[in-house]
């Protein structure tokens, strides 16, 4: 499966054509992608029309959304940070690290366009999907 961060969804909905935005757009197995809740918030509270904040929420609302936080992965995420803390590196928003410790747990893929990821990616045993 595929989670696809807020990172995407936010470039895919301003019109920025990326590989990741491209990715969504043209080639991405609908049925294989996944919002989380907190995606879902990160994305919808940037909508300032209602028109436009109504076919979003429409349109992510045909994906399966799952609860990203909870106890497991808010202990998990807590440990992950900790564990890159200990090699010196600082993730600047926990719900990257919810996200991150969500797909590790469910060995789902990520597809993002944030840097914080890459250094998950590299540092713990994090899937990013690379189009």
């Amino acid at each position: 499966m595929l989670l696809v961060d807020s990172s995407v969804w936010i470039d895919y909905f301003n019109g920025k054509e990326t590989k990741n935005t491209l990715y969504l757009r043209d080639k991405a197995d609908r049925n294989r992608i996944l919002i989380g809740d907190l995606i879902l918030c990160e994305v919808l509270q940037g909508f300032r029309y209602e028109r436009d904040f109504n076919l979003a929420r429409n349109l992510l609302l045909n994906f399966s959304c799952h609860d990203i936080a909870g106890q497991e992965v808010a202990l998990l995420a807590a440990e992950n940070y900790r564990t890159l803390r200990r090699k010196g590196i600082t993730v600047r928003k926990t719900i990257d690290m919810l996200i991150a410790s969500f797909c590790i747990q469910h060995n789902y893929e990520l597809l993002h366009n944030d840097k914080d990821f890459d250094v998950i990616e590299k540092h713990l045993s994090l899937q990013v999907f690379h189009p």
